[in-house]
C-alpha cells in the first residue's frame, strides 16, 4: 500500500512540475485551485482553476 501511495505522489509532483514548465506560474495557481476546489468539494473553487487551465490551453494552441 505505502508503494501505491509513494507512485501516486510521485506522478503528481511529475504532472505539476509539467504544467509549471508549459504554463508558468498561471498554471500552477490553476492547478492548485482545481485540486483544492476538488478536495473541497467547492464548484467555485474548482471552476475558477479549470477556466484558467482552459484559457491557458487555449493560448497555447
Amino acid at each position: 500500500m505505502p508503494l501505491i501511495a509513494l507512485a501516486i505522489a510521485a506522478i503528481a509532483i511529475g504532472f505539476e512540475q509539467l504544467i509549471q514548465w508549459k504554463y508558468g506560474p498561471m498554471g500552477i495557481v490553476a492547478f492548485i485551485l482545481l485540486t483544492v476546489g476538488i478536495k473541497a468539494r467547492s464548484t467555485m473553487i474548482s471552476g475558477f482553476g479549470a477556466a484558467i487551465l482552459v484559457l491557458l490551453l487555449a493560448q497555447s494552441g
